[in-house]
Order: C-alpha cells, then structure tokens, then sequence
C-alpha cells in the first residue's frame, strides 16, 4: 500500500493537506454566492437535459460529472484555485504548519505544501473540501442507499483517512474530511427528500415526467465550523504528532489578537449532529486550549514556557 502510495503522490499533492492556521487573521472574502452558483448551474443543466424516466442515481451522476470528476481533483475544486470569482490564503510549500518538520514524520504534506484556503459563509475551509463534498459524499450516498445504515457507512468513509487518503500517507486522520464527506452525502439526499436540510423541501421534484427544481443549493446548508482545520483539528499519528504541536504553539500570538476567530459557537450541536462519523478527540491541539495551557506555564506565572 505504501508503494502504491509513493507512485499516486505525485498526482494529487496539490490538494491533499490544508492550512487553516497560517494567515488566518488575513482578511478574505466570502465566496459563498460563486460557489453557489457553481453548483446551482450544474442543477439546472442535468435537469433541462434530462430524457427519460425518473432515475435518481442517474441525476446525482449527472451532476457530480458535471463539477465533480474522476481525478484527484474536482472540476469544482479546479475552478475555485483558478477563478478570479474566489478569493484565496495560499501559505507556500517552506511556510505552511506542515513545513521544516522531518520527512519520515510528515510525509507529503512536507514535501509538496498545501492547498488553498477559501471561505464560505464565513468559514476558512481547505478547497480540498469541495471534492471531499461532491466525490467522497456521492460513494457515501451511494453506499447508504445499499445498507440503509449510516454509521455502518461512515465506517467506510472513515477508513478512507486511516489509508491513502489521510493517516498513511500524511500521518495526519482529517475529522473535517470526514464531516464534509458526510455533509456531501446529505446534499444528495436532499436532491430528492424533504427535511434533509431541516424545514427545507428536497431541491428536485419529479412531476409526470421530467424534474422540477424547487429551490436553490447553498451551501451554507452544509458548511459549518467542522469544515475549519484549525477548528476541527485533524488527528496526528505518534511521528507527526509533537511537531504538528510545537508548530501550533507558535500560533499563540494569532489566537491572543483574536481569541473569538479560534471558538466553535453550538459545538455540542456539531458533536451530536456528527456522532456516528468516528471523528477524534483533538481538542488538546486547538488553540483555545493549547494556547491557554502554554500560557499558564509561562515564566509570568512561574512555569516553564514551551516555546523557548
């Protein structure tokens, strides 16, 4: 697996790790509306084109197609890095949280930098989550209507980061994929079932004998404070872990300017709401309580301070 690992890599680098820490406190704007309409045009194309009779796999395919894909890359992911509509942090290879830490420890994610950062209804969020969304959701859809169980699912999606794509190749488990993996699955339930999104109707009705949209995509449906890897901080196996943590530290300072741009609002409503994804607990590393501690041993209160 390792092998294949070291063979794919170069294929998906680009967007395989993210920085939600570095040049945080830069201002971005939103890209809520662009991606939006990114995804609400590729709604109305699949059903003004529509021929036939009702087949939901056959429109969730269509659309995923359409801004999805079959690379490591999303078509949706490629438009966002490249679209002047989509503002975005991009720390560089020698600067991101990955960077100037051991090979053996990081992996990739040292040795080809990071993705960019985008934000969407006010949350930084990896670019990378938009094809976790649209491809990792779509087998997770896909593989709920065969077992009608979703914790037996998120089980699958959660293997994913224990391989190839996270902890094997990167050291690194990534809670936030897996929520956005999941928030992708809802997406395509509710292109046909009411309440998915509570108290909206389902995006599409079939009427006789074509489709009938009958509202719009947001995604401020989906994206929430668990999408932030700063927030929802990835898990990190035993070699990355004491680098990733004195890496964070340094972030200290960010988090004394802002505190309130390092807090989750409703958090036990997220933990509740994704229960079942087999997320872990890294609350030790966000820096509201990494921070806090390191504060408390500094020299100002008597303690040794674990950044000199």
């Amino acid at each position: 697996m390792l092998i294949v690992a070291l063979v794919l890599a170069p294929q998906f680098c680009r967007a395989y790790e993210t920085d939600q820490l570095s040049n945080r406190l830069s201002p971005i704007s939103d890209s809520l509306e662009p991606l939006n309409e990114q995804v609400n045009l590729s709604i109305e194309k699949a059903v003004s084109k529509w021929r036939g009779k009702r087949n939901d796999r056959m429109m969730v395919n269509k659309i995923y197609h359409d801004i999805g894909g079959l690379h490591w890359v999303d078509k949706i992911e490629r438009w966002a890095w490249n679209s002047d509509e989509v503002e975005r942090l991009q720390p560089t290879r020698r600067n991101s949280i990955y960077s100037g830490h051991p090979p053996w420890a990081v992996r990739f994610a040292g040795l080809f930098g990071v993705g960019p950062t985008i934000k969407i209804d006010g949350q930084l969020i990896g670019s990378d989550k938009l094809g976790h969304f649209l491809s990792q959701g779509r087998k997770f859809y896909f593989r709920y209507l065969n077992y009608l169980d979703e914790e037996k699912v998120a089980g699958y999606s959660a293997y994913t980061e224990r391989a190839l794509f996270g902890q094997l190749t990167t050291g690194s488990y990534s809670n936030a994929d897996l929520v956005a993996n999941y928030e992708g699955f809802r997406f395509y339930l509710s292109l046909f079932n009411d309440d998915v999104i509570p108290g909206k109707p389902a995006i599409l009705a079939w009427h006789e004998d074509h489709w009938v949209i009958q509202r719009e995509f947001t995604w401020a449906d989906h994206v929430n404070a668990y999408w932030d890897e700063a927030l929802n901080v990835n898990f990190y196996d035993s070699l990355a872990y004491p680098y990733m943590k004195e890496r964070f530290e340094t972030f200290c300072p960010d988090y004394f300017k802002a505190p309130e741009r390092y807090a989750i609002e409703d958090e036990e409503k997220l933990k509740t709401r994704y229960s079942h994804l087999q997320l872990r607990d890294t609350s030790e590393l966000r820096l509201d309580n990494l921070c806090s501690a390191a504060d408390a041993d500094s020299p100002i209160s008597g303690g040794a301070n674990p950044l000199q």
